[in-house]
């Protein structure tokens, strides 16, 4: 850990966080959600003393939007804490920067879960999972427990770090590689839509131990095994829609600081992409399983995560980029963004990774759930976060039609894996 982190007044937004205000649009959300199930009810009172006593140990998060001349940038709150409230028919709606108290997250309660709803502008989830860790930790200290800091809760007596706050996509952007951005046209599937920032979400909850166990038959990772599963269920609907085959790809994002080593608390990760061509012939799931597998384990390496890196931030200095004024800028990232947006993918899969707490917090909390932001065209966006020996996978589908989720779980279930299901569908 570094120097203690003086007071912020005011922060650059991130390379990656940098896109997200110009694709703010009515159409679309750059809101993910993330939520700790405990095994008691939660006190919505007790709650709010626990966000605001968290809080000030997050300074990253304590900030609101402004708009520069040229980019938008981070200002300390003057507001003590976004308001505590119950929960929603429609999470992850899109962000308004004039409600909430100006605050990019916002906190929720229902029964026995707390729940973030999180604009990607201010972090990935593993910085969200920091502050919604450390919030329920302080919350349970209030409800009589000796709750100490380790793993995913930290100290909320101890400051930030000039480490937590940093771009970290700045520090390592340094590679003389080049890199090709953007792929063709993929599949999508279709279906009745839901009304604009609502949608289905579907959780299936299974063993942990199980799913490692028929990866390693396999010789896979378990983000491998997953996202293999979910392109072959996408293949096969295709292939039963006989129409023109199309590609199936699958972007999966890579948590940046298992690779470069950071503390930071912001935005740190990249998307891979990983596909198949029906065109080349048919394929099995092993098929698939062998081509995923190859495809990340030739991609997933420092060097070519440095040139990803360095690729994005030449975006942001382009000279034209940088200075434009932002009225200007706004648009044109809003019509990019509305002509190719999710074109190169069929679906994802959001892998957090295992959320570890100190065994005192363990005792007291359930599981956890992470949830992607709604797509626009994919209706299979899975996110996937493990606790204790429980693996939640969970999908925001913009379509009533429930088929892309049930296919997905029923492979696991054939394969051996039970799978409990939980969902806001009727």
């Amino acid at each position: 850990m570094g120097a203690a982190a003086k007071q912020t007044t005011w922060l650059k937004l991130d390379n990656a966080g940098k896109i997200f205000p110009g694709q703010n649009t009515s159409k679309w959300s750059n809101i993910f959600r993330i939520t700790a199930v405990l095994k008691e009810a939660v006190d919505p009172k007790i709650l709010e003393r626990a966000l605001r006593g968290t809080l000030p140990r997050f300074p990253c998060f304590d900030v609101r939007i402004r708009r520069g001349f040229f980019w938008y940038y981070f200002e300390k709150n003057p507001n003590i804490a976004p308001p505590v409230m119950p929960d929603i028919k429609n999470p992850c709606y899109r962000v308004n920067f004039r409600e909430n108290d100006g605050f990019l997250f916002r906190v929720y309660y229902r029964e026995n879960r707390i729940s973030i709803d999180f604009y990607h502008a201010l972090s990935d989830a593993y910085g969200a999972s920091r502050l919604l860790s450390t919030i329920t930790a302080q919350y349970l200290r209030l409800c009589g427990n000796h709750i100490p800091a380790g793993g995913s809760v930290l100290s909320v007596d101890e400051p930030a770090s000039p480490d937590e706050l940093e771009d970290a996509y700045r520090r390592y952007a340094n590679s003389k590689g080049k890199r090709k951005r953007g792929d063709g046209l993929v599949y999508h599937t279709g279906g009745t839509r839901m009304p604009p920032h609502t949608m289905n979400i579907t959780t299936g909850f299974m063993p942990i131990d199980k799913i490692k166990s028929k990866a390693a038959e396999h010789g896979v990772s378990v983000t491998e095994f997953l996202a293999a599963a979910l392109l072959y269920v996408h293949y096969e609907k295709q292939k039963n829609e006989r129409r023109r085959q199309k590609p199936i790809v699958v972007q999966i994002p890579v948590n940046l600081r298992n690779v470069f080593p950071s503390e930071t608390l912001r935005n740190f990760s990249l998307w891979y992409s990983v596909g198949i061509d029906p065109k080349m012939g048919e394929y099995t799931f092993d098929d698939v399983l062998r081509q995923v597998s190859l495809s990340l384990r030739l991609s997933h390496n420092e060097k070519n995560l440095n040139a990803m890196i360095t690729a994005n931030m030449k975006i942001e200095s382009n000279p034209a980029m940088r200075l434009l004024p932002l009225f200007v800028k706004d648009p044109i990232i809003a019509l990019t963004f509305a002509v190719s947006r999710e074109l190169t993918s069929t679906a994802v899969v959001s892998n957090l990774g295992i959320i570890k707490v100190p065994s005192e917090m363990e005792r007291l909390v359930d599981k956890f759930i992470l949830v992607n932001c709604p797509g626009v065209r994919n209706g299979g966006r899975c996110a996937v976060v493990s606790f204790k020996d429980t693996l939640a996978a969970t999908f925001s589908n913009i379509f009533a039609e429930s088929d892309i989720e049930r296919e997905f779980f029923r492979m696991f279930v054939k394969m051996g894996i039970p799978v409990k299901i939980e969902s806001n569908r009727a």
